[in-house]
């Protein structure tokens, strides 16, 4: 086994563990969900927040680290929605997170496991402009992060971090923190009362969660601007934008790329068709 493989695996441990933070109430978040093809709990987590517990874990079927999973994932989930989705991840050696939001690049900060930075300073006032945070009292709070800190190890920071996003509204479920192995965040999302579980669907059942969404009062956050230049021009550039992700996906066997390569061609088909179909005044 070569040291690359090994690393994967000694990070891909017990210890590891993911969350997905959604900018949207639990209903907008559902279908998307869905299109995910994974096991994954949905529970609210603050005001006009969600969170999304991953049930399997996928990175330890591959070479592939939770880093770049979650990545993948957070890609695919907002391409095709109007809010912002930021993935937490920890392992042995690290933590940190990513924010994804449409179709910018994601933007993303590292810490080593004894809370040395590892990351760019930029990326942290990308962060908060991207999130609509405070540029000075949260900014100070999140420079803060990026220095050293001999008393602060990697979940110090994300527990910090967590605490500058309170101000947005962020409020994770007692025990739903940093840290925390997989199997422990799926067992205390389970039991909350809000607590909806969402399947591995095949592609079948994708399509027809599009559809249904499409059919439902929440149209907005699907198609936006539907029958106008704006929703055309749209939906092809999630076609230009889906054909290389997904190349790039195979071409890296990265499940997370391949799932949201094919996540943008999805929407961009469904949009197309929509116009097409959508009866004339």
């Amino acid at each position: 086994m070569s040291t690359e493989k090994s690393q994967v695996g000694r990070r891909a441990g017990a210890g590891t563990g993911a969350l997905l933070l959604c900018r949207a109430d639990a209903d907008s978040v559902a279908p998307a969900a869905h299109l995910l093809r994974e096991r994954m709990l949905l529970t609210g987590a603050g005001d006009d927040w969600s969170v999304l517990v991953p049930e399997g874990k996928p990175w330890l079927r591959g070479d592939e680290p939770v880093d770049r999973v979650l990545t993948g994932w957070a890609a695919a989930l907002a391409v095709g929605a109007p809010w912002p989705v930021l993935a937490l991840w920890w392992d042995a050696d690290r933590a940190g997170y990513t924010l994804a939001s449409g179709f910018r690049r994601p933007v993303g900060y590292v810490w080593l496991a004894d809370g040395t930075p590892a990351g760019e300073d930029e990326a942290m006032r990308t962060f908060a402009a991207r999130l609509a945070l405070d540029p000075v009292l949260d900014l100070q709070s999140l420079d803060h992060l990026t220095k050293p800190d001999p008393e602060a190890d990697a979940c110090t920071r994300m527990r910090g971090l967590l605490a500058v996003l309170t101000r947005a509204g962020v409020a994770l479920p007692t025990g739903l923190a940093p840290g925390e192995p997989a199997d422990r965040l799926r067992e205390i999302a389970r039991i909350r009362p809000d607590a909806r579980q969402i399947e591995r669907s095949g592609w079948r059942e994708v399509v027809r969660t599009e559809l249904e969404a499409v059919d439902s009062s929440r149209l907005g956050p699907w198609l936006p601007w539907s029958g106008t230049p704006a929703a055309r021009a749209l939906s092809l550039a999630q076609l230009t934008a889906g054909l290389p992700l997904t190349a790039l996906g195979l071409r890296r066997r990265s499940a997370g790329w391949i799932v949201a390569g094919a996540l943008l061609l999805a929407h961009g088909a469904l949009g197309i068709a929509y116009e097409l179909a959508r009866p004339r005044d």
